[in-house]
């Protein structure tokens, strides 16, 4: 590995934590696949990658990496990920699973931080409750586009450090019964999810430069709540409003006894 690459990011300090670090991307759409390329620019080697799809014609608006010919040839988004990767990094530590990352669970343990790149309430919500028992830092990244006539389109998306001890997607009002419902209500539609380049750009390089943050400490500010509002149509990035009203700063839906292997008692 040349380190002398990384020269002009001495400023991080240390970068061990960067070279050692094993990380998660759950999703390799559009939003993941930003990640998938922004990592191996900054040194990182280890990967664990999981996305069930191929690449489709209607992906290509969004997807870094992605061609025509990927889509010719129904190339696994996972590839796509490691392609990138592999081209940035020597002989990088990269495991991928073309599955969905419930049927390959086990291997979320590996990871030292995980990137939650998925569409989904209640998939934000098992993923969450996943790395929460392997203590395991979740960023979660997401955006919609919300129309509301007469108004223009209005394009919002949120960058979310769920730290194990924190305040979780629940705690920050991101999750509720409300939504979970009802998304429940609509399953089997998924409808139209708008989505565009730009956006998930901003946010997945707003995600990787917190977990930079969370191994390097560069910074030496990342010691409160981190809930990142992203309004498209201004251009802003800001911290969310609500984390100025939380209640409290610990996370009563995720109790610290509430770790490791699930252990099913009998009746």
């Amino acid at each position: 590995m040349c380190l002398a690459r990384y020269s002009r990011q001495s400023f991080l300090g240390d970068q061990a934590a960067i070279r050692n670090c094993v990380v998660g991307i759950v999703g390799l759409g559009g939003g993941g696949s930003h990640v998938a390329q922004l990592l191996p620019h900054l040194g990182f080697r280890h990967y664990r990658l999981f996305d069930p799809d191929k690449v489709e014609d209607v992906n290509l608006n969004r997807m870094v990496g992605a061609t025509l010919a990927d889509v010719a040839n129904e190339a696994p988004k996972i590839d796509i990920a490691a392609r990138m990767i592999n081209g940035l990094q020597e002989s990088p530590d990269v495991i991928a699973f073309q599955a969905r990352w419930q049927d390959v669970a086990l291997h979320l343990r590996e990871c030292d931080v995980v990137f939650g790149c998925i569409d989904g309430f209640a998939e934000r919500r098992d993923l969450e409750a996943c790395t929460r028992r392997w203590l395991i830092p979740l960023i979660d990244i997401g955006m919609d586009v919300h129309q509301v006539d007469p108004d223009p389109p209005r394009m919002g998306g949120q960058v979310i450090l769920s730290m194990p001890g924190g305040p979780c997607l629940t705690c920050l009002g991101f999750l509720n019964e409300q939504s979970l419902s009802r998304e429940a209500g609509n399953y089997g539609d998924a409808g139209y999810r708008p989505q565009v380049i730009w956006s998930n750009a901003v946010l997945a390089a707003s995600a990787v430069g917190i977990a930079v943050d969370l191994l390097t400490d560069w910074t030496r500010s990342l010691r409160s709540v981190v809930y990142l509002s992203y309004d498209g149509n201004k251009g802003l990035v800001a911290p969310h409003p609500r984390v100025a009203f939380l209640p409290e700063k610990n996370c009563p839906h995720y109790p610290a006894t509430q770790v490791g292997e699930p252990v099913y008692l009998p009746a």
